[in-house]
Formats: structure tokens, C-alpha cells, sequence
């Protein structure tokens, strides 16, 4: 599956909605099983209505563009009458009628098909625009499933948080009954206890909140429930990353947002040429064949007529108004316009793909950072709590190295699934989002 310049339909709906479960939009709950990243996606865009709405849009532009191939075929129309005249008084017999006529354009310099052009790069653009708008929902989904996960995390951190807590209370208690410290170590440590049950408390009410906005995106009432798996921790390190040379060339063959700006100035082009051909001459073919009956006894006496003709028909506009002339002009602004807003999209895509990558890099730096942080701060809880132990450190001291603890967890939960989210931001930059869901399986 290729993010391409000449076909959208191999993107995200085809793959996943349409190609998805019968049940995927009627269904009530999630899945009842552990769905990792790829599956939350093809949930959410077989069940996403702007999606959804972005894929009927560029069917609807591709039946306009097949629409526009009708002028090269012959356009022929039927006709049929009966009527009854009153003259002199009188009202004569009935009449009927019927025809069928038939015209083929020839010639016309070429403005048909630039008509044709203009639907096929409108069709294309919106195309582009429906690809737009899937990666931009499938980020929103990554972002909510990281989210999840970082919450995920913090609540097993403050678990084992508190677990550590509950040692150190147990220790001033058994230190307190045996007298050997004051029972100010006792309350302090019931504080630092009562502390991480607050934090656990908090970290389960985020997770819930996280949760509920993952739901959210996938269309389901945010009380519901849903069971997804963790990211591989050797995802997203230094050894992966390309120059920002490459990325931007890769933006530059993928982004939809150019693409789409691309095709919209092609749409232009070919527009202000259609409205030019508008006032060339046209060249085309007709012929006619009809029969009249003036209610006589036999069909073919001398009452019933029939007839017909052929022959080339030339035709040019002269003067409606000036219409043309502004409509030339109005077209030809219109593809100035296009063209400078190409130009605004490629300093744009450019600025956005060396912001995400430099947002990145950061991220892989602050994670090794966080990372040394918590080996440290384990440590310096663990040796703390040996030497509050033999008496050489204070329950001041082991709470602090709890706190240090406690912060440094946090930090290395966020940074982990922050460094994700940033990865996701490059791949949405460069245009090819579908890249981190195949890394993730």
C-alpha cells in the first residue's frame, strides 16, 4: 500500500473500512480481546464519520470527472407531441408528432478536454484532501492510544510507589515499637503512605479520563472499556533516524497537503484554458429525423409526413456581455492564487517536517535522560532505605528519595510516550503515517 500521486483508494478506508468487519460500524462495544496499535486504527476509520465524509466527497469528484468524458460522445434526445389547434372557430383533428435528434461536437480546440483535465486534477485533489484528513485522524488516534498507554503506566507506577510507602511504614513501625526512633518517623511515614494513595487515586482517575478520550475517537461512549497492548521499549531510538534532507524529500513526494495543492493548481491551469476554448468556434455534427400524422385514417397517406436532415453545424460566441472576457480573467486569478498557495504549502510542509524532526531528536534525548534519572533515583532509594534501616539515614531522608522517586517515574512515563507521539509527528510531517503502524507490529 503506497501513498501515491495518481490513486488515494489504496490509503486507509479501503484498507481498513471497507475492507473491515461487516459489524465494525454497528458494533456497541470494542472487541473484548487486547487490540494493539494497527487494530485500534482500523477500528476507529471504518467507524469515523469525517473520514468517512472526506471518501464520498472525492467519489463524488470522481463521478463528476467520469461525467465529463460524456462530451465525447453523441448526445442524441427524443421528443413527442399530440396536439389539437383551434382555428376559424373550429378545433381541427388531433395531431401527433415525435422526433429524434442527434449532434456530435468535432471539433473545439481542445476546450472538452481541457474541461476533462480540470474534473480529473479537482478529483485528484480531492483525493489528496481525503488522504489529509485519514492521517490526520489516525495521528489523533496514536496520540490518544500513547496517551493511554503513558496513563497505563503511571498507574502501575504508583502502585509500586506505594508499595515502597508501605515498606517504609512498616519499618518506622517496627523501629517505633522497638524504640529505637521517635514516633515522629511513624506519622511521617503514614503521611508519605496517605501521599501515594492520593497519587494512585489521581493517576487511575487519568487513566480513566484517557481512556475515555480514546473511546471517544473511535466512536464509542467514553464509559466503555478497552484493553490495549504496550510499545516495544527498543522502539523509536537514535539508530533509526534519517536526515532531515530525507524527510523533506520524502514530505515532498507524499504530504497530502502539497499533493492536494499540486492538483488544485493543475485544476486552476486547465480552468482558465477551458474558459479561453469557450470563446473559440465549435464544430459538430447533426441530424434529425421526425414523423407527424394529422389523425387520418392510414399513418401513411398524404396526411402523415416524415422527414429528417443532416448536416455540420459551426457555432461562436460573439457577444454575451463581456462574460467571457472576466471569466478569463477571473480563471486566470484564480491560478495566480493557486500557484502562490502551492508555494505557501511547501514553506509550511518544510518548516513542519524540520520542527517535528528537531521535536524529536529532543524527545530521544530527554527519554536517555529520564532514563539515567530513574536508575539514580531507584538507587538512591534503595541504598536509602538500607541505611534508614541501620540507622545512618532519616524517614526525612527515605521520604525525599521516595519523592525523587516518585517524580523521576513520571518523568520517564512521559518522556516514553512522548518520544512515540514525536515519532508519529514526523511521520505525519513527512506525509506517511502508515509507516508507524507497520513499525509497531
Amino acid at each position: 500500500m503506497n501513498f501515491t500521486k495518481l490513486s488515494l483508494l489504496l490509503v486507509f478506508i479501503p484498507m481498513f473500512a471497507h475492507g473491515g468487519n461487516d459489524d465494525c460500524v454497528s458494533r456497541k462495544t470494542v472487541p473484548d480481546k487486547v487490540l494493539d496499535l494497527s487494530m485500534v486504527v482500523e477500528l476507529g476509520l471504518c467507524r469515523n464519520p469525517e473520514t468517512m465524509s472526506a471518501y464520498y466527497a472525492m467519489e463524488s469528484a470522481r463521478y463528476n470527472k467520469n461525467a465529463g468524458y460524456a462530451s465525447y460522445l453523441p448526445a442524441v434526445n427524443g421528443s413527442a407531441d399530440i396536439n389539437k389547434n383551434y382555428q376559424n372557430h373550429d378545433w381541427q383533428d388531433w395531431q401527433y408528432g415525435a422526433s429524434i435528434s442527434a449532434s456530435y461536437l468535432i471539433f473545439d480546440f481542445g476546450k472538452r478536454l481541457a474541461d476533462l483535465n480540470q474534473l480529473s486534477s479537482t478529483w485528484r485533489a480531492m483525493g489528496f484532501d481525503y488522504d489529509d484528513r485519514v492521517q490526520n485522524y489516525v495521528y489523533g488516534v496514536i496520540g490518544a492510544y500513547y496517551a493511554l498507554l503513558n496513563a497505563d503506566a503511571d498507574v502501575e507506577s504508583a502502585k509500586s510507589l506505594r508499595a515502597v510507602a508501605g515498606v517504609a511504614l512498616d519499618t518506622a513501625k517496627k523501629k517505633y515499637s522497638a524504640g529505637v526512633v521517635a514516633r515522629a518517623d511513624v506519622l511521617k511515614a503514614e503521611t508519605a503512605m496517605a501521599s501515594r494513595n492520593l497519587d494512585l487515586e489521581r493517576a487511575k482517575n487519568n487513566r480513566e479520563i484517557a481512556k475515555g478520550a480514546l473511546l471517544t475517537k473511535l466512536s464509542f461512549p467514553a464509559d466503555g472499556e478497552i484493553t490495549i497492548a504496550d510499545m516495544s521499549g527498543d522502539f523509536g531510538r537514535v539508530r533509526e533516524n534519517r536526515g532531515i534532507d530525507e524527510l523533506i524529500a520524502i514530505a515532498r513526494e507524499k504530504r497530502p497537503d502539497l499533493l492536494r495543492a499540486a492538483a488544485n493548481k493543475d485544476a486552476a491551469w486547465h480552468r482558465r484554458n477551458s474558459m479561453f476554448l469557450k470563446n473559440l468556434p465549435s464544430i459538430s455534427a447533426t441530424g434529425t429525423l421526425s414523423w407527424r400524422d394529422n389523425n387520418r385514417d392510414y399513418i401513411y397517406d398524404d396526411n402523415a409526413h416524415t422527414g429528417g436532415s443532416i448536416g455540420i453545424r459551426a457555432s461562436m460566441p460573439i457577444f454575451a456581455g463581456f462574460a467571457n472576457m472576466y471569466g478569463v480573467k477571473s480563471a486566470t486569478a484564480s491560478y495566480d492564487a493557486a500557484t502562490e498557495n502551492l508555494r505557501t504549502t511547501k514553506d509550511n510542509a518544510t518548516l513542519d517536517v524540520f520542527t517535528a524532526y528537531q521535536n524529536y531528536k529532543t524527545a530521544q534525548t530527554v527519554l536517555s535522560q529520564t532514563e539515567t534519572l530513574l536508575k539514580s533515583a531507584t538507587e538512591s532509594e534503595r541504598v536509602t532505605a538500607g541505611m534508614y534501616r541501620v540507622g545512618r539515614a532519616t524517614m526525612l531522608d527515605w521520604q525525599t528519595a521516595q519523592s525523587e522517586l516518585v517524580s523521576a517515574q513520571k518523568q520517564n512515563n512521559a518522556a516514553k510516550y512522548d518520544l512515540f507521539v514525536k515519532r508519529a509527528a514526523v511521520a505525519l510531517a513527512i506525509g506517511d503515517i502508515k509507516s508507524e503502524i507497520e513499525k509497531e507490529q
